[in-house]
C-alpha cells in the first residue's frame, strides 16, 4: 500500500438506490470501530428509478479510490454487464478496479471488514468470494 490512507475502496452496485445504501450502512456498522475502508453506494438510475448507471458507478468508484484498488460488488445480472463493460472500456473506473464475484450482502460485509483491516485488493476479493460458502444451518 501507499501510506495509511491507501485502503481498498468498495463500491456496492444495486438496481435500487435504497438497497445499495442500506448495505453500505450494514457493512460500515459491522466493520467495527477504528479505521473503516471507504465504501459507497451506486444504486439505481440518476432519476431515482430502478436500474444501473455507469455514471453513478464511476462517481462512486472515484469517491472511494485511495490508491489500493476498488472492489465492485453487484446485485444482479445487468449490473454485472455494466461493470464488465466499464472495466473493458478502461476509461471510466480507477486503475485497479475489480469486479468481485460474491453474494451481494455477505460478500459486501466480508469485503468491507477485510479492507478496513488493511487487506490488499486480492485478499478483499477472496474474502468476499468466500462468502458463497457461508452456511446458515
Amino acid at each position: 500500500m501507499n501510506g495509511p490512507d491507501a485502503l481498498v475502496g468498495v463500491v456496492l452496485v444495486s438496481h435500487s438506490k435504497a438497497v445499495a445504501e442500506a448495505v453500505v450502512e450494514l457493512t460500515t456498522g459491522l466493520a467495527g470501530g477504528g479505521t473503516k475502508a471507504p465504501v459507497a453506494a451506486a444504486g439505481g438510475t440518476p432519476d431515482g428509478g430502478l436500474g444501473t448507471s455507469s455514471a453513478l458507478i464511476a462517481a462512486a468508484a472515484r469517491k472511494v479510490d485511495r490508491g489500493a484498488g476498488v472492489a465492485l460488488l453487484v446485485d444482479l445480472g445487468s449490473a454485472v454487464l455494466t461493470v464488465k463493460a466499464m472495466i473493458a472500456d478502461g476509461d471510466e473506473l480507477p486503475t485497479g478496479a475489480l469486479l468481485v464475484d460474491a453474494p451481494f450482502v455477505e460478500g459486501a460485509v466480508a469485503a468491507v471488514v477485510s479492507a478496513s483491516a488493511g487487506a490488499d485488493l486480492a485478499a478483499v476479493a477472496t474474502a468476499a468470494e468466500e462468502a458463497y460458502g457461508y452456511r446458515k444451518e
